[in-house]
């Protein structure tokens, strides 16, 4: 009798329970490389005996610094398998931020993905460690010398996979998820009649967003859950996405609202195929409703927009389909309802739970709250409570009819083009520029990236803030997309009594009109 699939919850568990069941259906393609299930399982043993016939145990790290690959999800997978812990790093974060994250995980072994062959380098004199640095050659060669031997599988609640996050104090956190993290909320959509929580036997997976974010790494999760294919793009770009969906069957894939509206302005999009395209799921940030229409129009799916972090692996809410109108309506504008088996409560000041319709902060608890923060037991503490609750730091309110609608964002995180960026840490790249006494970062409305990074400075007496300078300057220091693309110059920051820059009175003349301070 095959087993519920419902009723498994790791990374071994699924590679052999599809490998036993369907062990010739496509289970992984990038370009012209394709796996199957069986091909998968055999692969990512390779991987798991490789890494400990190289000394590696339950609870190590290891870390990946490329773009999106199926050798990231052999190498991903078959660690997990073993129990030790995959940490992806941003390819577009500067080196300087590389080797903090590598430091921070004290990996034993940093896979270089395909193009980046100068990584050893780029990291030389950064670390604080001696990690072996394997290239992707080296990588795919181990895998296919290493002959696969017994070993013990990683539990439920082990940690598998470590991402970083944007720190409001200027340094990422690493969040450590366990497999349960990663799978045991299907168990919960599959008891109802959802249709979009399904998957026909004939669905393929694109997986064209970052890795190092869960919204790329969780849909090659997505997909093995589901046993279907997983249809890896190096990078998003509109080419490779009308491609997989003419060519290789893609039925479903996470976007950002930004990429979205990139797609429609591709002289190709028009006369692309899209009528296998059931699902396009985006986050990050509401749809404007007149790209909605466009959307629907060209491409005839229907849309979910998912609501979470990485602390809850992902999506806890969900705006199904019908509530997207073309014609607008007052759903649109919510983020949706909770993930069965997911629960959302809304607090006040107090930490008392508020009345329907009123705004407070938003907590969530779920087999989806990450296991904690790695090595920072403060920083875990102030976002989790004993009893599983994450505070996600949201402003939000929940309506008669359970909807969550997101009101603004109590720390001061900005996202453009669906990648986090905290104000401190940009401030801490622009402040030691010699021209500049003070400053204040935060976000303003785009209408391609959602938010755009703004700077205001406060010159040295007698200096002079050039813009042009300022940005230059910012670029060597952080990775381009957290540098700003304006900077205005005041005579002093807006302080309240006890000398807190008042962000918000900063922020708030670029949000008049709108209906809420995010966007």
């Amino acid at each position: 009798m095959p087993r519920d699939v419902t009723e498994l919850f790791t990374f071994d568990e699924f590679l052999t329970h599809w490998a036993g069941e369907r062990p010739d259906r496509l289970a992984m393609r990038e370009e012209d490389r394709v796996f199957t299930y069986a091909e998968l399982e055999d692969r990512t043993a390779k991987v798991a005996t490789a890494l400990l016939a190289a000394g590696l145990k339950k609870g190590d790290r290891i870390a990946w610094i490329g773009k999106n690959s199926d050798l990231y999800f052999t190498l991903f997978f078959g660690a997990a398998r073993a129990g030790i812990v995959m940490a992806p790093i941003g390819w577009r974060l500067s080196p300087t931020e590389w080797a903090y994250i590598v430091n921070d995980t004290q990996a034993k072994m940093v896979f270089a993905g395909p193009g980046f062959d100068t990584l050893a380098e780029q990291l030389a004199g950064k670390l604080d460690h001696v990690p072996a640095i394997v290239s992707a050659a080296e990588a795919r060669a181990m895998i296919d010398q290493t002959v696969r031997a017994p070993f013990e599988p990683s539990g439920t609640d082990e940690a598998v996979l470590q991402l970083y996050t944007s720190g409001t104090t200027g340094n990422p956190k690493g969040a450590v998820l366990s497999n349960r993290n990663l799978f045991a909320l299907r168990k919960h959509s599959n008891e109802l009649d959802l249709p979009y929580t399904k998957w026909e036997d004939d669905e393929a997976v694109l997986v064209a967003m970052p890795c190092a974010h869960i919204g790329g790494t969780g849909l090659g999760i997505m997909a093995l859950g589901a046993g279907l294919p997983g249809i890896v793009l190096a990078e998003f770009n509109p080419e490779g996405v009308f491609d997989a969906v003419e060519n290789h069957g893609v039925t479903r894939f996470f976007i950002v609202p930004a990429a979205l509206h990139m797609l429609l302005l591709h002289p190709r999009c028009a006369s692309v195929d899209f009528s296998r395209l059931k699902y396009i799921l985006y986050g990050a940030a509401p749809i404007p409703l007149e790209l909605l229409r466009q959307c629907i129009k060209m491409f005839g799916a229907q849309f979910i927009q998912a609501y979470g972090m990485t602390e809850t692996t992902g999506t806890i809410c969900m705006l199904p389909p019908e509530d997207h109108d073309p014609e607008g309506n007052a759903r649109m504008r919510s983020a949706g309802k909770p993930l069965p088996g997911v629960e959302i409560h809304i607090l006040g000041p107090d930490g008392a739970q508020v009345a329907t319709g009123e705004v407070g902060e938003i907590v969530t608890r779920s087999s989806n709250n990450m296991i904690g923060y790695w090595n920072l037991p403060d920083a875990t503490a102030k976002t989790m409570t004993a009893d599983g609750w994450i505070h996600t730091g949201d402003a939000g309110y929940l309506d008669a009819d359970g909807y969550l609608f997101i009101h603004d964002r109590m720390k001061d995180m900005i996202i453009s083009g669906g990648e986090n960026i905290y104000p401190a840490e940009v401030e801490s790249a622009i402040f030691g520029h010699p021209a500049v006494q003070e400053v204040a970062v935060f976000g303003i409305p785009d209408e391609k990236w959602g938010e755009t990074v703004k700077a205001v400075c406060v010159p040295k007496p007698g200096m002079s803030v050039d813009e042009a300078d300022i940005i230059a300057w910012a670029r060597e220091r952080i990775a381009p997309f957290k540098c700003p693309r304006s900077i205005d110059v005041i005579e002093a920051l807006p302080r309240n009594a006890s000398g807190k820059i008042l962000r918000k009175d900063l922020r708030a003349p670029y949000w008049a009109g709108y209906e809420r301070m995010v966007n």
